[in-house]
């Protein structure tokens, strides 16, 4: 790995945090407060969800950084939380900085997740604009920055952003396997499809 690479493995340390964040808070608690102390619903569980209802979230994380290096935004997903298919980790925090920006344009923002992109996230960081997005783990059945499909390489885009991957990939790919293996059935071993 070259020092260039290496240097987004802090803020790969922290996507991995809200990733593993959402995953400790079901488990301690039984509950998704976390997710609902930003809407100011910190204490109550939503209808439908925790232990009895459900699955919780995939763990995958994403935080968006400045030029600086200064975080702007950060998320993980909450596709079941919120029972919305869009809100993968990528998006969310795709939407919260460009609330805290005040602009749709995320020219010269860095996205940092801890799994390799599905195309709705890839094509979000193309409409987005973003300079760059760094992954961990690489995801062979719906990764569409070079695994299955390479959306952010593809030529005939009008934006291009730079793609580096692997950063602290087996870490990243770790915790998306305790999670799955703890939901598949004795002897079974295959990812669902769209895990992202």
């Amino acid at each position: 790995m070259t020092g260039y690479t290496a240097s987004f493995e802090p803020a790969m340390r922290l996507a991995l945090a809200e990733a593993v964040l959402a995953e400790a808070v079901l488990a301690e608690a039984g509950l998704a407060e976390a997710g609902l102390a930003e809407e100011g619903q910190a204490g109550r569980e939503p209808p439908g969800t925790g232990p009895e209802h459900g699955e919780p979230d995939v763990p995958v994380g994403a935080v968006i950084l400045d030029e600086a290096g200064t975080i702007v935004a950060r998320a993980r997903n909450r596709r079941e939380l919120d029972r919305d298919p869009t809100a993968h980790a990528e998006i969310l925090a795709i939407r919260q900085a460009a609330r805290a920006l005040g602009r749709w344009r995320l020219t010269g923002l860095t996205l940092v997740v801890t799994l390799e992109p599905c195309t709705m996230c890839a094509g979000a960081v193309t409409a987005a604009r973003l300079a760059r997005l760094v992954y961990g783990a690489e995801d062979p059945k719906a990764g569409a920055a070079g695994s299955l499909w390479d959306v952010l390489r593809d030529g005939r885009l009008n934006h291009r952003p730079e793609v580096i991957g692997g950063v602290l990939a087996a870490e990243c790919g770790a915790v998306l396997s305790e999670f799955f293996a703890s939901r598949r059935p004795a002897g079974g071993s295959h990812l669902p499809p769209g895990a992202g």
